[in-house]
């Protein structure tokens, strides 16, 4: 029997594809479910057309996509955070943290977007990817600075140690 995804099957395929299936499969559990469509005339024809506005969807989505990921690729983020003498951050910068800062921006993205491999944890700059669209990732500059007055700080209490 032959019928049409409605949505990705594992091992079986994806939205919008004509399938041959066994009869049984598909009445007890693909129609049920609203799994798949039988395939029809009529419901081929709706396909063909629903991959067709899927098309120019994707293809709009794309373009403004790639329009952020320009924007995007020109904005740095500084961090100003805690470290220690080695340069070890006490605490660590997170996608959460480089999300939050895109938004303060003007830049509103998922934090499951940011493709960061684990948090920054050391002082520097970096590059981190951020997927916008399955096809475009645009690359965000980040510079992870020390606070200013933990340098005097520290400086105060290494005399200190020097005086005893």
């Amino acid at each position: 029997m032959e019928v049409i995804l409605r949505g990705d099957i594992q091992e079986l395929g994806s939205k919008g594809d004509i399938v041959t299936v066994k009869d049984g499969y598909a009445r007890n559990y693909l129609l049920p479910q609203k799994l798949a469509l039988l395939a029809t005339t009529g419901t081929r024809k709706q396909v063909v057309e629903m991959k067709a506005a899927a098309a120019r969807k994707d293809a709009s989505q794309k373009s403004a996509a790639e329009t952020l990921a320009e924007q995007m690729s020109a904005v740095e983020l500084t961090f100003t955070v805690k470290a220690g003498e080695s340069d070890q951050l006490f605490g660590s910068v997170t996608s959460m943290d480089i999300t939050e800062a895109l938004e303060a921006k003007g830049f509103s993205i998922d934090r499951r977007k940011v493709e960061l491999a684990e948090p920054i944890r050391t002082l520097g700059e970096y590059t981190v990817p951020v997927r916008i669209h399955r096809e475009v990732a645009a690359s965000v500059k980040l510079q992870v600075v020390r606070e200013e007055g933990e340098q005097e700080g520290q400086a105060g209490q290494e005399e200190q140690k020097e005086k005893e």
